[in-house]
C-alpha cells in the first residue's frame, strides 16, 4: 500500500508542477509550443538534457552491458561530455544565431529545401522505430521484473510487456501532445532530481548489501571480488574494443549531443546563448558522474546474483528488488517511470516540431498559420507514438544487447546526418546534390553492412572455426569479431566515405553563392564568458579517468 501511495504521490506531484510552470506558456504559437517561448534557464535545460537522455533504455540497457563486461562500457558516458562541450562551444552559437527551431532548418539555410526534408524523415525514422520504441520495452521489462508482474497478475511475461508498453505509451502522449515542449522540460528537471537521488541510492544500497552494513567494505569487496570488471580497454570481441574509441565512438557522441533534434529543442528555447552554454556545460559535468547510475549498478548485481541472469537487461531492475528496502519502492519506481515518461515526452514533442516545422508547410499546406503547424504537429505526434508502442514489445527478440541494439540501428542515421552538418558548416563549397546523395546512399551502404556483410562475414568465420576443431567459446568469439569491423569502425569509415563525397563534389560543382547561412538573432547571442575553461576542465576529468583506470 505504502509503495502505492509513494509512486502516485510523486507522480502527481510532478504533473502538478508542471502544469503549475506552463499555464500562462502561449501553448497554440510555434514557438510557445515547439521552444517554451525561449524562455529556459540552465538548470531547467541541464535537467532536460540528462533526463531526454538517461531513461530506462539507458539505465536498463547499459546496466545489462555493465553487468556482461563490466566498467568499459562507461566510455559511453564519460566521451559524451567531450561531445557536449564541443557542442556548446562550438555548434550552439551557430544554432542559436540562425534562430532555427530544428536542425533541418538550419540545414535548408545551407543546402535547399529537399535537403531539410530528407533530414527532417531520417529523424522521424530514427524515433518512431528505434529510440521511442526501445524506452517503452526498457521501462516496461523494468517494471514487470521488479514488481515481478507476470507473478502479481497471472499473465505471461509477453503479455505484460504489451499492457505495460501501451500505457506508458498513452500517458506519455497525453504529457507530450496537450503540454508542448515548457511542459516537458520542467517535469524533466523535477524527474532528473528525482532521479539523480534515488539512482544513486542504489548503488549504495548494493555496497551495504555485500559489505554487510559497510559502504566502504562493500566497495573494496567489490572491486577486490571482480578485477576484471574494472578494466577500461575493452578487447577486440567486446561491445566497445579499445580502437574504436577513436573511431565511431566519438562520431555516434557528437551525432547524439550536436545535432540529434529532441536534445538540441531543449537548448534551442534558451533565454540565450550564455544560458544555453551553462545548461549544457553543467549537464556535460553531471554527465560524467552518472556511470554510477548506470554502469556501477550492472556491476554489483554481477557480484551479487554470481553472473546467473537469464537475461542481462534483467540485472538493474533485478538489483534494486534485492537491495532496495520497500519503503523505497514505490519513490524509485515512480522516478523511473518519469524518466520513461521524459525521454518518450520528449522525442514526440521532438517528432511534432520535425513535422510540424519542417514539412507540413513544406508539404501539405504552405500557407499554414502557426496554429495549423502546432495542430498537425499534434497529430502527427500522436501517429508516431501508435507505431511505436506497436514496435516495441517485438524488441524483447533482438538478439543483441537493448543497448547494443540501439546504438548499432542509429548508425545508419547518424554517420550520413552528421557529415551533413559538419560539412555544411565547415565549407562553402558542397553543393546541395551531396548533401542528399549522402543522406540516402549512406544510410544504404550502413544498412548493407548491417544486416548482410557483417552476419556473413562472421558466419563464415564460425563455420571455419567449427570445421577446424576449434570448439572454445571465447576463440570463437574472438575469430567472428576478427573477420569483419566493429560497427562503431564501421561508423568511422563512412563518415570518413560521405565527407569525401560531399567535398569532391564541392570541387568538381561548387555551389554558386557561397555560405548562405541566415544571421536572425532570436535571443542574445553573447556567449558565457567561462565556458571554455569549464569546458577544459571537464574534459581533463575524462581523460584523467581513462588514466586511472
Amino acid at each position: 500500500m505504502l509503495t502505492a501511495i509513494s509512486f502516485l504521490g510523486f507522480t502527481l506531484l510532478v504533473a502538478f508542477i508542471a502544469w503549475y510552470a506552463t499555464r500562462k506558456t502561449d501553448e497554440k504559437s510555434a514557438d510557445g509550443y515547439f521552444l517554451a517561448g525561449r524562455s529556459l534557464g540552465a538548470i531547467t535545460i541541464a535537467g532536460s538534457l540528462l533526463l531526454t537522455n538517461l531513461s530506462a533504455e539507458q539505465i536498463v540497457g547499459l546496466n545489462g552491458q555493465a553487468f556482461s563486461e563490466g566498467l568499459l562500457v562507461m566510455a559511453w558516458e564519460t566521451l559524451a561530455a567531450i561531445a557536449m562541450i564541443f557542442a556548446a562551444l562550438f555548434l550552439l552559437p551557430k544554432y542559436l544565431s540562425s534562430g532555427i527551431t530544428t536542425i533541418p532548418e538550419f540545414i535548408e539555410t545551407r543546402f535547399d529545401k529537399q535537403t531539410k526534408a530528407l533530414m527532417s524523415l531520417l529523424f522521424l525514422l530514427a524515433y518512431a522505430v528505434v529510440l521511442l520504441p526501445t524506452i517503452l520495452y526498457s521501462g516496461s521489462l523494468a517494471f514487470s521484473t521488479m514488481f515481478d508482474l507476470p507473478e502479481a497478475l497471472g499473465l505471461s511475461e509477453v503479455t505484460v510487456i504489451w499492457i505495460c508498453v501501451w500505457s506508458i505509451g498513452i500517458i506519455g502522449i497525453i504529457y507530450a501532445i496537450f503540454g508542448g515542449l515548457k511542459a516537458v522540460a520542467v517535469s524533466d528537471l523535477v524527474n532528473a532530481i528525482g532521479l539523480l537521488v534515488g539512482g544513486l541510492a542504489i548503488p549504495i544500497f548494493g555496497f551495504l548489501y555485500i559489505g554487510d552494513g559497510d559502504l566502504w567494505t562493500g566497495v573494496t569487496t567489490l572491486y577486490e571480488s571482480n578485477p576484471d570488471k574494472f578494466v577500461m580497454e575493452g578487447e577486440v570481441d567486446s561491445s566497445i574494443p579499445f580502437g574504436t574509441l577513436f573511431t565511431g565512438m566519438m562520431l555516434a557522441q557528437i551525432y547524439y549531443w550536436g545535432t540529434n533534434q529532441s536534445i538540441l529543442q531543449r537548448v534551442f528555447a534558451a533565454k540565450n546563448l550564455k544560458e544555453g552554454q551553462k545548461g549544457m556545460l553543467l549537464a556535460a559535468f553531471i554527465k560524467f558522474l552518472i556511470p554510477i547510475i548506470v554502469v556501477v549498478p550492472g556491476i554489483l548485481a554481477w557480484h551479487i546474483f554470481e553472473g546467473n541472469l537469464e537475461n542481462a537487461d534483467q540485472a538493474y531492475p533485478a538489483l534494486v528488488t534485492k537491495v532496495l528496502p520497500n519503503v523505497f519502492v514505490g519513490f524509485f519506481a515512480a522516478v523511473l517511470f518519469g524518466a520513461v515518461l521524459s525521454s518518450f515526452n520528449s522525442l514526440l514533442n521532438s517528432s511534432a516540431t520535425l513535422f510540424g516545422v519542417d514539412l507540413y508547410k513544406q508539404l501539405f499546406k504552405k500557407d499554414a498559420t502557426e496554429k495549423d503547424t502546432v495542430k498537425a504537429g499534434k497529430r502527427f505526434g500522436l501517429l508516431v507514438g501508435i507505431v511505436a508502442m506497436t514496435i516495441a514489445p517485438f524488441i524483447m527478440y533482438a538478439p543483441s544487447g537493448l543497448f547494443s541494439y540501439i546504438q548499432s540501428s542509429l548508425g545508419s542515421l547518424s554517420v550520413p546526418i552528421l557529415a551533413v552538418v559538419m560539412v555544411g558548416i565547415l565549407t562553402k563549397k558542397a553543393p546541395a546534390i551531396s548533401a542528399k546523395i549522402v543522406l540516402t546512399v549512406g544510410v544504404i551502404l550502413y544498412l548493407i553492412s548491417l544486416i548482410f556483410l557483417e552476419p556473413y562475414f562472421r558466419g563464415n568465420a564460425l563455420e571455419q572455426a567449427q570445421a577446424s576443431g576449434i570448439m572454445d567459446a571465447k576463440q570463437l568469439s574472438i575469430l567472428q569479431a576478427e573477420a569483419y569491423p566493429h560497427f562503431l569502425h564501421v561508423m568511422g569509415i563512412l563518415f570518413f566515405f560521405n565527407v569525401i563525397i560531399m567535398l569532391v563534389a564541392g570541387a568538381i560543382k561548387p555551389r554558386a553563392t557561397g555560405d548562405t547561412f541566415i544571421k536572425r538573432d532570436a535571443v542574445d547571442v553573447t556567449p558565457w564568458r567561462y565556458a571554455i575553461i569549464i569546458g577544459i576542465l571537464i574534459a581533463i576529468l575524462v581523460l584523467a579517468t581513462y588514466i586511472i583506470f
